[in-house]
Parts: C-alpha cells; structure tokens; sequence
C-alpha cells in the first residue's frame, strides 16, 4: 500500500508541472512547526514535499537586484504549487485519509520571518536536498532554483532518504549576496532582511524578495 500511495502521489505531482517529490517523516521536526499548527498535526506523520524549478531565463536576468518579471514568476509559481496542493489533498481526503495543504508563502511571524513550518526543512527530509550555506535548500539537480509547498498527512507512506551531501567548496552565495548576509560559517538574518526592505521599496516590486543567491546556486 505504501509504494502505491507514493507512486499514485508522485504521478499526481508530476502531471502538475512539479519538477521534484518526496515523503518526509516528520517525528524528527515536529518541533519546529508553528504552534499556530497546534492540535491540526499530531495524526499526521508524513510531510509530502513537491519543488517547481523557477525559470531560468527569469533568473538570469536578476543581476544586483529583484526584476518585476520575477516578482510575477515567484507569484505565479507559488499559486501553482498551491494549487498542486490542492490536487494532492483531493486524492488523499478521497481515499479517506487526512491532509493538511501548508501555504506556499505565509508569513504568519513578521519579525522572524516564519511560516507555519519550513517547506526548505521538509524538503530537506524528504531527501530533496541539503541546508545550504544561504539557509536554503539546495537540489543536486536544480541549485536553490526551487520553491517548494508541503502537504501535511496521515496516508501510509514509505519517507524518502536523506541525502549526505553538503556545500563543499563552494562559496558562489557568498560572492554574491548584495547584503554580506552570508559567510562561510553563519547567515545574518538581519542583513538579509534589511536589504529586502530596500528591495521591496522599488516602484513595482513592494514584496520581500531578492533572488541573487538563488540565481547563483548550481547545486552538485
């Protein structure tokens, strides 16, 4: 059952436009979840991580600050993965199982920057990638260059493997970060935070987005 339930999830993810999927367990992160969370979760022990590859064009054209294109494309593209979300949920919630579909992009903490869980730690579970030196998700495939969304249930699933790999030697976030946010042994959220306060100031841009160090993730 459990082999079905992912394959049947993972053709339903990819027939969506999704570029990667895996299963999370997700005993060894429940703490990290918001308390807003609280008492919607404790049934539910598998994270379904799904990630869309950001465009590339779109990327490249990001050169020391956010372009409007891009500023549309991440809306755009976190839409889709909601809309995925909603499509994992359905099939589940019809085979009589329980699914909890975590926004895409929600701040619900302002100072701290946080949403209900992290999509990145989820992900990272799901053996879809590694923390990085920036504090995102890096795909051996795709670099940071994914956004991701979570589907929270209790669907009997097999989780994926952790991948053991790390950012070695390379330092390409670190050159570019226009806020010297990131080093090799520490990311300063407050640096980060302060430059996309600048950047979302820009006529057009008015979110908190950046873009660089993405662009200039490769992976592995």
């Amino acid at each position: 059952m459990e082999k079905k339930n992912y394959n049947d999830l993972k053709e339903i993810s990819l027939l969506e436009g999704m570029s990667l999927f895996g299963i999370a367990d997700l005993n060894p992160i429940r703490h990290t979840f918001h308390p807003s969370l609280s008492g919607m979760t404790e049934n539910l022990f598998f994270g379904i991580s799904m990630g869309f590859h950001l465009s590339e064009a779109i990327l490249d054209g990001i050169i020391d600050r956010p372009t409007l294109i891009y500023k549309h494309h991440y809306k755009a593209v976190n839409y889709k993965l909601d809309q995925t979300a909603l499509k994992i949920v359905k099939f589940i919630q019809d085979n009589g199982y329980n699914a909890l579909p975590i926004p895409s992009s929600q701040t619900i903490d302002w100072e701290n920057q946080l949403g209900h869980l992290s999509h990145k730690l989820v992900a990272k579970m799901a053996g879809l990638g590694f923390i990085g030196r920036s504090t995102l998700l890096v795909n051996p495939q795709y670099g940071a260059k994914v956004r991701y969304i979570t589907v929270l249930t209790d669907l009997p699933l097999k989780p994926n493997q952790l991948l053991e790999i790390d950012c070695r030697e390379c330092k390409r976030c670190i050159e570019a970060c226009p806020a010297q946010a990131i080093t090799e042994k520490s990311y300063d959220m407050k640096k980060c935070l302060e430059k996309l306060k600048e950047f979302s100031k820009e006529k057009g841009i008015g979110v908190y987005i950046c873009g660089i160090c993405v662009k200039g993730c490769l992976g592995k």
